[in-house]
């Protein structure tokens, strides 16, 4: 029963790993259009006018002197009259289709969300930075326990093997964190470059530290012979998407697939292995095969503000701690080994 269970939840992971839903109705709406060209023209969506739409695309005044360019910080962040009138346009039409008892829907493949302060997924954005929080905690905790209280080698190196794989894991895992809240803060291309970038590096790594630790590969010439076409294959795509074609829905089927692998890599061990953590192992991977099913799930955000990517998100959170959880408890298994092997 044990075994056929773990088998659907495999088929259930690689199920919801390779799905994706799209849609945008909202920007091809006739009087979402009109609203936008209108506004454009007088920089006004109702009662509220926009300062932006007296700069052209570049920052300079349409109808004044250099001194009246718009100021460095908001060219930087890119609020133009533009975005100003698209987002204008669309919480108003939004608000239209609520009296009207009609559904929301969605704008350039993205659904209606409130800005706060001019940060366009304010939830996200939170999460995403507790979320680092969180790896940070972790990571530091690690770090501790590594070479403060475990017992270290003569040369001073610590006992672990995987050691060096964990610290390149953090500060991977802390800059796709980062970029993931500066590209939900303002989404442009130049942050979604970095986000998507970031992500890829991300979901290479952990897929080459899973089958590195699952199969215990110590062997040198091995370890290049995995990593090596893994790494190719986050190369290209990351060449790709920068160089030929910002594409969301290629990147997000190669990242789904990359971490599809990796939950199949990590769930066989977990399930046939018998460390002393493998319930730790096992619990993070039952839950990251439903969080990321739930990533897959669409609807409209609750209030304006809370939408799938945001729950998404916060469910990495208690994620990020089981993870350095069993990290720590793996790094004292490893050492305890080690030390047995060497008396």
């Amino acid at each position: 029963m044990a075994r056929n269970l773990r088998w659907v939840l495999l088929i259930v992971a690689f199920s919801c790993l390779i799905s994706a839903l799209e849609a945008s109705e909202g920007d091809s709406d006739p009087l979402y259009k009109s609203c936008v060209e209108q506004c454009q023209k007088t920089g006004c969506v109702g009662d509220t006018c926009f300062q932006h739409c007296k700069f052209s695309a570049d920052g300079k005044a349409i109808d004044g002197p250099w001194y009246m360019q718009e100021p460095l910080y908001l060219r930087w962040k890119q609020w133009d009259c533009q975005s100003d009138c698209q987002y204008e346009c669309m919480m108003t039409r939004e608000e239209e289709r609520r009296r009207n008892g009609e559904i929301p829907t969605k704008y350039f493949g993205k659904w209606p969300l409130k800005h706060v302060y001019g940060i366009q997924e304010p939830v996200s954005v939170a999460f995403s930075a507790l979320d680092l929080a969180m790896q940070f905690q972790g990571w530091v905790s690690y770090f501790i326990l590594v070479y403060y209280k475990l017992p270290l080698q003569p040369n001073r190196k610590t006992y672990y093997e995987y050691n060096g794989l964990m610290h390149i894991y953090a500060i991977i895992v802390m800059n796709s964190l980062f970029w993931s809240g500066i590209c939900h803060s303002r989404d442009v291309e130049l942050t979604e470059r970095l986000d998507y970038s970031s992500a890829t590096v991300l979901a290479g790594f952990t897929l080459i530290l899973a089958t590195l630790r699952s199969f215990s590969i110590h062997d040198q010439s091995v370890k290049i012979m995995v990593t090596a076409p893994i790494l190719a294959v986050a190369a290209t795509h990351i060449l790709y998407l920068n160089f030929y074609n910002l594409d969301e829905g290629l990147h997000r089927k190669v990242i789904f697939g990359i971490g599809g692998i990796e939950m199949i890599v990590w769930g066989l061990w977990a399930a046939l292995t018998s460390h002393p953590a493998k319930w730790k192992l096992r619990s993070f991977v039952v839950l990251s095969i439903l969080t990321t099913c739930l990533r897959m799930l669409d609807f409209p955000p609750y209030k304006g503000y809370i939408d799938a990517h945001a729950l998404w998100r916060a469910a990495g959170i208690p994620l990020s701690y089981i993870w350095w959880s069993f990290v720590c408890d793996d790094a004292v298994f490893r050492t305890t080994v080690h030390l047995k092997k060497s008396k």
